[in-house]
């Protein structure tokens, strides 16, 4: 009788097989053994090569306690092993290394540690190799980081050391750029940490003065606690406060008053004025309410900052999905690492399971699965099919992959996305500078507000004139109301960009929230834009395969979404002076002949009957007709728009039988044929005319002009440049189900904004005249304001929530 034996049993976590126990998974990573796939050394049984190596190594350095500590096993070893010589480049090594004292040292990345026993093995492995001068892993972060001396040990030896015990290490991407946000970071807890410390101090010793009701307290002691106040007050004002100071400083020196000038001298006020009142022994000081002020103000701003990080996250994560090596074939099949750079268009490059896509390209050899999720906003893999694209930035999942190099740097996707994100957070809305002047303009009135308070409290209190001036200034403080519109668009625009929706200028997203009417281009957006040939038919005795070439030859530069149709036939012709005549079709001269391919009255003078003709100046040469399918999600996009409250129009350039088709089966009553671009420009121009807020969504060349002149307009990533740059939303998700979404996140972010402002106004029409009658206390007026600013900016943040649905809000 056999017994199965687990990888990591728990009465012998060495992994040992026992005499008459025959084992069903590898010794090393745990895969289930088969007959064609299993190899035995030193008395055990393994998947390939790559983990019997690895084992052998262990056992060597004498780590076998790395099979006793582990709690899961290791990953799978590539028994093919990587060429890390490219990591040994000045390039790479000044790009991604820093000197230290001895050497240089780097931090890669890995997915293969599973538990505490991998970066223990890792440490210890790297350890004994001479010229490491310092090694660790963190099992939980995946990092790695080794620092060496490059006179003794190359980068690389290190690196294939990690690689064949089966942790294929990472360069770290955007890892510069990451580090600086983790230091900005660090500097605000320290300064939320002292203003925190210190505020709860100086409350503390603030009491004991407050008690003091019946004046009872001996002069000496309370001076002593002003003093003690005053030392931790003053870290506070100056150490965390300083970001608000250093504001304040920026907006004198441009010559306007904003936020951080009320703040920082406010905070300076009550600071100034409680030493003064300290050094001559005055009846009050406002320590409490400098540094209150300033801790509750930092955290708003922290709040502030969180919404602003999860709207930018999306440019990190795209700076950090291009790796900084690529491995490339060699003319003899050998492989080596080289720098993004040197890729060119053609090239053969490897991609090992888990790695990221270096170059857009064409799939080779086999299927592979890749996760597009920061390219498309789509979560699960998608299966990509030999000849098909796989695009830069994207992971490859379960199998490596072969891939043709047709696009690099910054001709990729990767990058176009990049630049539009980059774009869209350099974009101001215009409500946000409205808000801004609205906050500087009630600065210049509450400021003479501020001394007309001070002088008439002066002639009738004098001892709580200062106190009350100085509540006056804090209370009303529109932070809240300078707060409450930016902070809603960059929560929306950060979640725009999670489900795969750009918003390249910002006052769109307020348009978008209006619209009652979208109009619909067909091919390439309501379709699937892989259009394909159904038919041929050939006049005047010409040969079909001279016909479909010279088609292709027009066809294959001219951008138009037919293209695809031709895309898999090869042709030798070269089309010279190509011209294209939007809405009708496109002209080019071949061998020497004039040819057109397009509608019947532009390419042969016929009647238009949709189909796609090929003609020269004697007559018609060949008849194509081509077909395309829905996107998957088309009838479901189009029911969800329509039940917002949207009216749904198609307006589209082919022949009217078959868009009449097309919209019947997506439920669309409106349909508008053979449009030219003029003519989809005029039609939208009738219905802003009327009234209509419109939305306009195509992705062809010829959709530009319409897009540029509906009130709000959407591109499909896959489009042409043009169209995207003409256009106010770029979906990058194949998805069209997103624009539904994203018009149930415009209307969201409007309500959020209306309450924003509601609560911003309210809160100082109510603060101001309280204030001013001597009701609020300067810690009070600290708290009141802090806790307003912080209102809005939670309320803002409710936007970054996940919705799955496409409800009406």
């Amino acid at each position: 009788m056999s017994v199965t034996q687990t990888a990591l049993a728990p009465d012998d976590r060495r992994g040992h097989v026992h005499p008459g126990v025959v084992a069903t998974a590898c010794h090393h990573c745990g895969e289930t053994l088969t007959a064609t796939n299993t190899v035995a050394a030193s008395g055990q049984q393994f998947c390939c090569t790559g983990c019997a190596a690895a084992a052998n190594w262990i056992q060597q350095a004498a780590l076998e306690d790395y099979y006793r500590l582990r709690t899961v096993p290791a990953g799978r070893v590539d028994a093919d092993p990587a060429d890390f010589a490219g990591w040994d480049r000045e390039s790479v090594l000044a790009e991604h290394s820093r000197n230290v004292p001895g050497g240089r040292e780097i931090t890669v990345l890995t997915d293969s540690m599973r538990c505490a026993a991998c970066a223990w093995l890792i440490d210890r492995a790297l350890h004994r190799i001479p010229g490491v001068l310092d090694a660790g892993a963190n099992a939980v972060t995946g990092r790695i980081v080794v620092a060496w001396d490059p006179e003794r040990v190359a980068l690389s030896s290190l690196m294939s050391r990690l690689d064949a015990l089966g942790y294929r290490p990472w360069l770290a991407t955007g890892d510069a750029r990451e580090q600086a946000k983790k230091h900005e970071r660090r500097r605000w807890l320290i300064r939320l940490g002292v203003a925190g410390l210190g505020a709860i101090q100086a409350m503390m010793f603030a009491e004991a003065l407050y008690l003091d009701t019946a004046g009872q307290m001996p002069l000496a002691t309370r001076d002593f606690f002003r003093w003690i106040t005053f030392l931790v007050s003053t870290p506070v004002v100056f150490y965390s406060g300083w970001p608000f100071l250093e504001g304040m400083w920026r907006e004198l020196r441009g010559r306007r008053l904003g936020m951080d000038t009320l703040i920082a001298s406010s905070t300076l006020l009550a600071y100034f004025a409680s030493l003064f009142e300290t050094l001559r022994g005055g009846a009050h000081v406002w320590y409490d309410a400098a540094v209150m002020f300033v801790l509750l103000l930092l955290v708003a701003r922290m709040f502030e900052q969180r919404a602003r990080q999860v709207a930018s996250a999306q440019v990190d994560a795209l700076a950090r999905a291009r790796p900084a090596l690529a491995t490339r074939e060699r003319d003899d099949g050998t492989r080596e690492q080289v720098a993004l750079a040197e890729l060119a268009v053609g090239d053969v490059v490897r991609v090992a399971s888990g790695e990221s896509v270096p170059a857009d390209g064409v799939l080779l050899d086999h299927a592979c699965a890749f996760e597009e999720a920061l390219i498309t906003g789509e979560s699960a893999p998608v299966q990509r099919a030999p000849g098909t694209i796989a695009l830069a930035g994207s992971l490859c999942r379960e199998q490596a992959a072969r891939i043709r190099v047709t696009r690099t740097g910054n001709d990729t996707r990767l990058s176009q996305l990049t630049r539009l994100v980059e774009q869209a957070q350099g974009e101001r809305p215009a409500l946000a500078r409205v808000a801004e002047r609205i906050a500087s303009g009630f600065v210049l009135v509450l400021v003479p507000c501020a001394i007309a308070v001070y002088a008439w409290w002066r002639q009738h209190d004098p001892a709580r004139a200062l106190e009350v001036t100085l509540a006056l200034l804090v209370v009303s403080c529109p932070c809240a109301l300078s707060l409450a519109i930016p902070t809603a668009l960059t929560a929306a625009h950060g979640a725009l960009a999670r489900i795969g929706v750009l918003g390249l200028r910002g006052d769109a997203l307020s348009t978008l929230a209006r619209v009652d009417r979208v109009v619909f281009d067909k091919t390439g957006t309501l379709s699937n834009g892989r259009p394909q040939l159904d038919t041929v038919s050939i006049f005047n005795g010409t040969d079909p395969d001279d016909a479909l070439t010279i088609a292709a030859a027009m066809e294959r530069d001219s951008g138009h979404p037919l293209a695809h149709a031709f895309a898999d036939i090869d042709s030798n012709y070269r089309a010279g002076q190509l011209h294209s005549v939007p809405g009708h079709g496109i002209e080019a001269l071949i061998d020497g002949r004039h040819w057109r391919l397009g509608r019947a009255e532009f390419a042969v003078g016929g009647e238009d009957d949709g189909a796609l003709w090929l003609g020269q100046d004697n007559g018609a040469v060949a008849r194509f007709t081509v077909g395309e399918a829905r996107r998957d999600d088309a009838h479901a996009a189009v029911s969800a728009l329509q039940a917002q409250g949207l009216h749904v129009e198609l307006c589209s350039g082919d022949a009217h039988a078959p868009v009449r088709r097309f919209a019947a089966e997506l439920g669309i009553d409106t349909v508008r044929s053979r449009q030219t671009p003029e003519q989809k420009l005029a039609h939208v121009r009738e219905l802003q005319a009327r009234g209509d807020v419109v939305a306009m969504v195509g992705d062809g060349l010829n959709d530009a002009p319409v897009l540029a002149g509906a009130d709000v307009s959407i591109a499909m990533a896959e489009g042409a440049a043009l169209a995207q740059r003409a256009a106010d939303f770029v979906v990058t998700s194949p998805s069209l189900l997103r624009i539904p979404q994203a018009i149930t996140l415009a209307r969201r972010t409007q309500a959020v904004i209306r309450q924003n402002l509601a609560w911003a106004l309210g809160y100082n029409l109510l603060a101001l005249p309280l204030a001013a009658s001597g009701h609020v206390t300067p810690w009070i007026a600290a708290v009141g304001m802090a806790l307003s600013s912080l209102l809005v900016t939670l309320n803002a943040l409710r936007l970054g929530r996940r919705t799955g649905t496409v409800a009406r809000p």
